[in-house]
């Protein structure tokens, strides 16, 4: 058993990057000083589970203390573990109903203990729970498919997205990232990550859509580049959203990642903003994703941003 744990312990990690898989060889998989982000990052079920778990572990534990000298319960059936433990859950709870209490000295100790533990294991649940709970979480909404069109005579890579909650993100800054696979020395390959820079990274206030836009020309990675060759290149496209939400006042981000089948070449995004005769604006996210091919005049305008930041032509 001993030496099945230690091999759990020094086993790799597995950590996700976009989508792939990287092992972490030599990495501590658990630092107890480290405890609170292994807390907060389980899975709700896995931390239910710890969380049942505990409670069970600490009145136990306590009910076997109460055990060990009988008649420390007053009202207890004599070597009554069920006894016991209910006890145990109703002092760490600070519920005490009555019918069963300390009667010697021993058992006072070992109540005020538990009185001491349970409080503070309440204290600490609910800080985590609370954590849990208010932790923000971005709410951008992607498409299925970036598209390289053309932009202002040059191709253009973009990625259209959209603030889906009711607030606004402010100072909201983009990210685009791309994976590539080279050739290295010795003929092993090496994947390196290229920043590309955008026709505007940064919104002073994102509140329906923006397209993010790359220009694919002499000084960008993906010049003279198509489809085939991104296959091979095993390209992994990565774009993050930053901003400040409003109304949970905190800063919050987003990603998300696209493999080399779904990058569109010659397709552009359908208009997805609409403006009425009486000036009211609608952004239709179900139409995030539209597409079609780029043929004829570009569209005048790709976002109520673009127009808010430009004005008409």
């Amino acid at each position: 058993m001993k030496a099945g744990l230690t091999n759990w312990l020094t086993r790799p990690l597995k950590l996700g990057v976009g989508g792939y898989t990287v092992w972490l060889k030599g990495a501590t998989r658990i630092d107890w000083r480290d405890s609170y982000y292994f807390i907060v990052t389980l899975s709700w079920p896995w931390f239910f589970l710890s969380l049942v778990t505990a409670v069970l572990a600490i009145n136990v534990g306590f009910a076997l203390l109460y055990l060990a000298e009988p008649g420390a319960i007053a009202n207890a059936h004599p070597g009554s573990f069920a006894d016991a433990f209910f006890f145990s859950f109703e002092t760490a709870s600070t519920v005490g109903y009555g019918d069963m209490y300390p009667a010697s000295f021993y058992g006072h100790c070992i109540s005020a203990a538990e009185i001491f533990v349970g409080m503070g294991f309440t204290a600490l649940t609910t800080g985590l729970l609370f954590i849990r709970f208010a932790r923000p979480k971005a709410r951008i909404r992607y498409p299925r498919n970036p598209v390289i069109a053309t932009h202002e005579g040059k191709p253009t890579l973009m990625i259209r997205i959209a603030n889906d909650r009711r607030s606004l993100l402010f100072d909201a800054a983009a990210y685009l990232s791309l994976l590539l696979t080279h050739p290295g020395q010795n003929g092993k390959p090496v994947r390196r990550i290229h920043e590309l820079q955008l026709i505007r990274s940064r919104l002073p206030m994102f509140s329906l859509t923006w397209t993010v836009m790359h220009r694919i020309d002499e000084a960008s990675p993906l010049h003279g580049y198509n489809a085939t060759d991104l296959q091979q290149r095993d390209a992994l496209l990565i774009v993050g959203v930053a901003g400040h939400d409003e109304m949970v006042a905190a800063r919050i981000l987003g990603t998300r990642t696209y493999t080399p089948g779904d990058i569109l070449f010659g397709m552009r995004y359908t208009e997805a903003i609409s403006i009425g005769a009486d000036g009211r604006i609608t952004a239709d996210l179900n139409a995030m994703s539209g597409i079609e091919r780029d043929i004829g005049p570009e569209p005048e305008l790709t976002g109520w941003e673009d127009r808010t930041l430009h004005g008409p032509d």
